[in-house]
């Protein structure tokens, strides 16, 4: 049987017998975390080596991006070295090109020697669950969003494809102990994160650091040149307003063997012909969406960027954003530019997937549950000022982004491995 064959075939065994699939992951967890210690037993973490990773490996974006960025051009951390773990080391040859930094294979022997021997970790998502920090090694966690969504500890619902509750709880709390730094950029975010990790309940509130998201540096400090370089970068014909529709994906649309899917919610032929020419959209797919989308039949005015790296080149490009429970709102909020909310499915994701940490009362634009709503909504947006209502918005969810996160959090870090 082929390889794909062979994953879609225990996918499918995973979904039907969830005893099974617990069992067969704790196993194999347990064996790969003794093999994991039994390679690397005699491999001391180095201080001045930093590994970074961003979606399991998916890209080398996001905060661990901004952070690797400061360092590297600040004479402070001169002396220091850095590797990152992409799952395609080959397409990273602007990091590559640096003469202190290694591009590694995500996974892998070489990826498990190099977690061994750096003295800082520095991921966006979660470890694989087998490895653990050890003496002298320092773990930030910097977390890809603020939650709207509820996450780990906090869902309340069997709403996954591919985890329980219960996996999915104790997954967040394994995660938590590992931890010696969380990343938040707000009271709100940090209050999230200390409840769906449950470090409260451990005494690790501690490993909260409140200072703000590294990645969003880029968006305070944004000038309109840099918007419009951005804009001439993705093709986009002078003139044209350009929308970014950005949708979180769903814990239960799952294909075995591929991955998380997207559904088109959008007749993208109707919005073409309510908004006409003057119209670009931009359509980014979540990390964990494995499915390709075709836009070919909508010529130029759907543009597919699933594939661009760095979400904040969309974030400067766009004149206004739509999305749903995504934590990309509270980003683009920072740029002070107008947000839809289309929620087609609210009912379904609030009641028996997710649930949300606050009363969508409080978003600051339009909440749209039919299509039909979007073109007339979007068209209103022309006319957009940002008032009170938006700033308190943005006062609430990102008041520590304000361009300098990047080295409030590097100082703060290696401060840390210091003290270890």
């Amino acid at each position: 049987m082929p390889e794909s064959g062979v994953k879609k075939t225990a996918y499918d065994l995973a979904k039907r017998f969830p005893g099974l699939r617990l069992l067969a992951r704790r196993c194999l967890r347990v064996l790969r975390g003794a093999v994991y210690r039994l390679r690397t037993w005699n491999i001391t973490p180095d201080p001045k080596t930093v590994l970074f990773c961003s979606y399991h490996g998916k890209s080398c974006s996001c905060s661990p991006r901004a952070i690797y960025d400061y360092m590297l051009a600040s004479p402070a951390y001169g002396e220091y070295r850095f590797l990152w773990a992409s799952a395609e080391p080959s397409g990273e040859k602007a990091l590559a090109d640096s003469p202190r930094t290694r591009v590694i294979p995500f996974g892998g022997r070489a990826f498990e020697r190099a977690m061994a021997g750096a003295g800082y970790w520095v991921f966006n998502s979660t470890l694989p669950e087998y490895i653990s920090p050890r003496r002298g090694q320092v773990y930030l966690q910097c977390w890809h969003g603020t939650p709207l969504k509820r996450l780990g500890c906090d869902i309340q619902e069997e709403g996954n494809a591919m985890n329980s509750l219960a996996e999915i709880r104790r997954k967040y709390r394994l995660e938590g102990k590992k931890v010696d730094c969380f990343l938040s950029p707000s009271p709100f975010a940090s209050a999230c994160f200390r409840s769906a990790w449950q470090l409260d309940r451990r005494g690790r509130g501690d490993v909260i650091l409140e200072l703000g998201y590294p990645r969003n540096d880029r968006l305070a400090n944004a000038t309109p040149e840099e918007c419009q370089a951005q804009r001439r970068k993705l093709g986009i014909p002078s003139g044209k307003r350009v929308v970014l529709y950005a949708p979180t994906f769903r814990d239960d649309q799952h294909i075995s063997g591929t991955g998380y899917a997207y559904r088109p919610a959008v007749d993208f032929a109707a919005l073409r012909e309510a908004l006409g020419e003057d119209y670009v959209i931009l359509f980014r797919a979540h990390y964990l969406v494995a499915t390709a989308c075709d836009f070919s039949a909508w010529g130029g005015f759907v543009l597919d960027v699933s594939g661009v790296e760095e979400i904040n080149d969309l974030y400067l490009a766009a004149d206004l954003m739509i999305t749903d429970y995504s934590s990309t709102m509270f980003d683009y909020a920072v740029l002070r530019r107008p947000i839809l909310f289309y929620m087609y499915d609210l009912e379904q994701y609030r009641d028996r997937l997710r649930g949300f940490y606050f009363d969508l009362n409080e978003l600051p634009g339009p909440i749209l549950t039919e299509e039909a709503q979007l073109a007339p909504a979007v068209r209103a947006t022309e006319g957009f000022a940002w008032d009170e209502r938006w700033e308190a918005f943005r006062r609430r969810f990102a008041p520590l982004d304000d361009g300098q996160a990047a080295r409030r959090v590097t100082e703060a870090v290696m401060g840390k491995g210091k003290e270890k």
